[in-house]
């Protein structure tokens, strides 16, 4: 039924970016009324404050998702390489440096 409305002539179409278009979707006395807090509304601390802290750290830590022992290996395993190569690459170009100002320096 949808698709028999999208396409009869002169049918409103989306067309993706607004601001493409010049539509103003926002007027200032919306924004303002969502920026103003409501009458008799308590102002919260930002975060909620140190007492829901906790409870809010258990829900985020229940939301992780661990990697299994077999990828914490292959992590490691690359970890461990790449710092294996830099490491050689740092010490071979300071090594190069060194021999090139002491092939200058020395006569």
């Amino acid at each position: 039924m949808s698709e028999d409305r999208a396409n009869q002539p002169g049918a409103a179409r989306p067309t993706g970016k607004r601001q493409r278009t010049g539509a103003n979707t926002t007027t200032t006395s919306s924004y303002e009324a969502q920026k103003a807090p409501a009458k008799g509304a308590r102002e919260d601390k930002p975060g909620g404050g140190p007492l829901r802290f906790l409870p809010e750290v258990g829900s985020e830590i229940k939301k992780v998702i661990w990697p299994t022992a077999s990828q914490m290996v292959t992590y490691t395993l690359v970890v461990f390489t790449f710092l294996i190569v830099l490491t050689a690459l740092v010490s071979g170009v300071d090594f190069l440096v060194g021999l090139g100002v002491e092939k200058v320096l020395v006569p």
